[in-house]
């Protein structure tokens, strides 16, 4: 029997907590208006939970919850997190990948990366889970999403797995979800793809010098920015990017700047005159509304990554962009004696051995100056002018 009653709860003015025994009080502040509290005690910790105002909740009614509540907690469930939970709205997995996507992409220095994220999902797991609620997907939906594509489209396939997971993972730190993605198990249930050395397809470095004649056949914004990808051995997002601030070409340096590398570290490249030749050429092609040194159709975007790609196809090409610097770390490797720490900063990778990285304190600029102008000399059919 509680100690309460509805006439002595009526009778009660003087601000403070008035047990009804087990837990339970009803409790007045200094403005009169009364609440009813549950103390309870879980893992060493005391904690106090509202059970409702006075004026909504009857005595009857407290003790009811107080008495559901003790049993949830007696069975290992926590009901403020349960009522935080119901309160939620729980968004479908269409909305939360969006919110995913426009949380993360200006972390993303890759433009193409931030519109391929977001436009896979679209193509791939929209139609089957976009409708759903994250709380409702499951490994078997998942597996059925990316089943008609896991060996016709492989590396799609895993980026969408991948980004799946991302959103799920997402949902659940937000608490819309009782457990991370299910991605794990996925690989029980779809068959395994055959392997692939995941090398981007590259131009043997002798057959270079030879492209680099045809390639100045013609002149054009993309051809253009082709040779100074290779004469510097940058990524194709770098050069793309490459704005006239960055130069200065009367010390023939290129410093890009940390938001632009991959590393995000800034790099400067030492240019050849043969490179700084290319880039004084591009200058016919300067825009006086953009700082691009090599503009798109819009002159305030850089080329496409495409552009340059369908001339490698335009020439019935089977390599790719990117593998120019595989065929320039050959060269190095094959046909010169700088080391691999120079050939290595000259593409702006990072030192895998952190003991090491910490120890280094140069770029080996005026070594990568010699090896750079070196490169031009074996690739440049002419003379830089």
């Amino acid at each position: 029997m509680g100690k309460l009653t509805a006439l002595k709860i009526r009778s009660l003015t003087e601000p403070g907590r008035y047990s009804d025994g087990d837990g339970l009080f009803l409790e007045i502040n200094g403005k009169g208006t009364a609440s009813w509290i549950l103390r309870i005690q879980t893992s060493g910790k005391r904690r106090d939970i509202g059970l409702g105002s006075a004026k909504s909740v009857s005595l009857k009614d407290a003790r009811d919850a107080a008495y559901a509540t003790r049993q949830k907690i007696a069975q290992g469930i926590d009901p403020v997190a349960e009522r935080k939970q119901e309160r939620q709205v729980i968004p479908t997995f269409r909305k939360a990948a969006e919110v995913v996507h426009a949380e993360r992409e200006k972390g993303w220095k890759n433009g193409k990366h931030q519109n391929q994220w977001i436009a896979t999902l679209k193509t791939y797991a929209f139609p089957k889970l976009g409708d759903l609620l994250v709380n409702e997907i499951e490994g078997p939906i998942i597996r059925d999403v990316l089943a008609p594509i896991w060996l016709a489209k492989p590396e799609t396939a895993r980026r969408v797995r991948q980004r799946i997971g991302t959103v799920l993972d997402w949902s659940y730190s937000r608490g819309f979800r009782a457990t991370e993605a299910p991605m794990r198990s996925l690989s029980k249930g779809l068959p395994r793809q055959p392997k692939k050395d995941g090398h981007f397809a590259a131009m043997a470095y002798a057959a270079v010098p030879g492209f680099m004649e045809k390639l100045a056949e013609r002149e054009s914004v993309g051809r253009l920015t082709l040779e100074a990808l290779i004469l510097t051995a940058t990524r194709s997002g770098e050069v793309r990017g490459a704005t006239w601030s960055e130069l200065d070409l009367k010390s023939a340096l290129w410093t890009i700047p940390a938001d632009r590398m991959k590393m995000g570290k800034v790099h400067i490249v030492p240019l050849s005159p043969e490179a700084v030749a290319v880039f004084e050429r591009a200058k016919k092609f300067k825009a006086g509304a953009s700082d691009l040194v090599f503009p798109g159709q819009s002159v305030k975007k850089p080329l496409s990554d495409m552009t340059l790609l369908k001339i490698l196809r335009d020439m019935e090409l089977a390599v790719t962009v990117h593998g120019f610097r595989s065929a320039f770390r050959d060269w190095v490797a094959e046909q010169t004696d700088y080391s691999g720490e120079v050939a290595e900063a000259a593409l702006a990778h990072t030192v895998s051995n952190k003991v090491e990285a910490a120890y280094r304190r140069t770029d080996f600029l005026d070594k990568r100056r010699l090896l750079m102008r070196d490169w031009a000399s074996f690739c440049a059919p002419t003379k830089a002018e």
